[in-house]
């Protein structure tokens, strides 16, 4: 059966090629394809019928070249709600039922945690795996590095992807970020900051998957962010407090660069919720709230106690890149500047091409998971290298 859906992707892949080209995903034009404009789409099924998935990851097909198939979830009432609200032809209560029966090319999963705190998707995606098809999951991709070395090694052997949705790293802004900071004039990254609010539960609680789960859930975020700046991390040590369940992480990077994690537990909930910040040569640039981007470029400096103006030279003067929410632009909505529709296009891209995923790949996914070890297995205080495969 994987020969065959092999030899069905290569047919599909030379219909979506041209389609896929004027994505926003692709030429970074910001133009938008819609879902009935592509002549042929992938045939997906979808594992996972809550509330996450109706709000932000089904919406997005309405800009992606699939062809949803059939949904499924325990609760067979909400599969045939879903399947009718999204255009799906079938809905099934057992996804061993539905893999044999549609034979799906590639499959979406947002589940959620079992009793004991483990991540759902992982059985999932290993089943589906072995049936033949690509896989899309919802970030937490597992509980462990062992359970992603697991999917990695079923990924091989059925000759397979899989795509987890690290949304943030596919945002209008962090994708630009990165290019800025990729660039010459920006010189080489040598710091970083990134902020989240997140909470850490005491150090006698976190060897409970369950008192850990909204961590884990979260914390894919910003970890994601790190790591697809900056690179794989050499070490790191955190501190910790009580009041808040607040911490900071100090980061020394592979790549020389320093670093700092602070996940600013306590915060307002009234106000942004992250910023990001990278500094090159003479160069930093910011991300604040997820639709804010300001490039502060390399600018003459002034004579200490000699300037009479604050003003810089235009050449030199600080970009800034801020949506209006005043049209009803595609990019003003959430589904598009949190970056749900580019991760899924991303997918479908991937799986169409035959090629290996350079964000929300496996790979990514250990690193982020070994750094969730590290904060559940060390104490606070302690210098810990990374760097595990």
């Amino acid at each position: 059966m994987a020969a065959t859906i092999r030899r069905e992707n290569e047919i599909l892949a030379g219909q979506l090629l041209a389609q896929l080209e004027g994505s926003s995903v692709i030429d970074n034009t910001g133009r938008v394809v819609y879902q009935f404009e592509y002549e042929q789409r992938i045939p997906c099924a979808f594992i996972g019928a809550g509330w996450h998935s109706y709000r932000n990851i089904y919406p997005a097909f309405q800009y992606a070249p699939i062809d949803l198939r059939a949904v499924c979830d325990l609760d067979v009432t909400r599969a045939a709600n879903y399947a009718r609200i999204f255009g799906a032809s079938a809905h099934y209560s057992d996804h061993w039922t539905m893999l044999n029966r549609e034979k799906p090319t590639a499959v979406f999963i947002v589940t959620s945690y079992d009793p004991e705190g483990h991540v759902q998707a992982v059985e999932l995606a290993l089943d589906c795996l072995s049936a033949g098809a690509h896989v899309w999951m919802e970030k937490p991709t597992a509980s462990s590095t062992a359970e992603v070395k697991k999917l990695a090694a079923a990924a091989q052997e059925a000759d397979r992807i899989v795509v987890t949705g690290m949304k943030t790293v596919f945002s209008p802004v962090m994708r630009k970020m990165k290019e800025i900071i990729s660039s010459p004039e920006f010189g080489a990254p040598s710091s970083i900051f990134v902020r989240y609010p997140l909470a850490m539960p005491e150090f006698g609680k976190r060897g409970s998957l369950i008192e850990m789960n909204w961590f884990l859930d979260c914390i894919f975020h910003p970890a994601a962010v790190l790591f697809n700046l900056m690179g794989p991390i050499d070490r790191i040590a955190y501190e910790w407090e009580a009041v808040a369940g607040a911490s900071v992480t100090a980061i020394r990077f592979q790549s020389g660069a320093v670093g700092a994690l602070h996940l600013a537990a306590g915060s307002s909930s009234a106000g942004p919720v992250d910023r990001t910040e990278v500094v090159g040569k003479d160069a930093n640039v910011v991300v604040d709230n997820g639709v804010k981007l300001t490039y502060y470029r390399a600018a003459p400096r002034s004579e200490s106690g000699r300037a009479g103006s604050f003003i810089v030279p235009t050449e030199n003067a600080p970009l800034c890149w801020e949506p209006e929410f005043a049209y009803g632009q595609l990019y003003n909505k959430n589904l598009f500047y949190l970056g749900y529709v580019d991760e899924v296009v991303y997918f479908c891209d991937c799986v169409m091409r035959g090629t290996a995923p350079s964000r929300g790949s496996l790979d990514d996914a250990f690193r982020i998971l070994e750094l969730f070890e590290v904060y559940r297995q060390v104490k606070p205080g302690t210098w810990v290298t990374l760097g595990g495969s």
